[in-house]
């Protein structure tokens, strides 16, 4: 497994720590659209840069088969993730990995907000 590199990893860290103070702030029990809103918030002061809702072309086989949406894009190629839910199951992992493939980047994140403590709600999802 290649690791993403230094730069990329310090984005993902930015983005760790924008999370940490809105989970600070607002604690769980919120909706994912709460947690989305303050998540941009948070990351416009800190001036890391990022796109809300990126639409991201599918493809099968070489042929357009529809659309997705990036709750995050940062920096260009760091995908985020944002979940309010009891539990993380398999497939929103495998959400980030499709959307991974999609947009040819390597690294992702995904962050379940409705937890008592907000590291154990993050997971880093690398393509290899």
């Amino acid at each position: 497994m290649r690791e993403p590199d230094a730069e990329l990893d310090q984005l993902a860290a930015e983005v760790v720590d924008a999370a940490l103070e809105v989970h600070k702030i607002l604690g769980p029990g919120f909706l994912e659209s709460t947690y989305e809103e303050a998540l941009c918030i948070e990351l416009e002061l800190r001036g890391v840069a990022f796109e809300r809702q990126k639409p991201v072309a599918l493809r099968y086989k070489g042929r357009p088969v529809g659309d997705a949406r990036l709750d995050l894009l940062v920096g260009e190629r760091l995908v985020v993730e944002l979940k309010a839910t009891e539990a993380l199951h398999p497939i929103h992992h495998a959400k980030v990995i499709n959307y991974l493939k999609a947009t040819e980047l390597e690294l992702g994140l995904l962050i379940n907000f409705h937890v008592v403590l907000l590291k154990d709600g993050i997971k880093r999802v690398v393509l290899t």
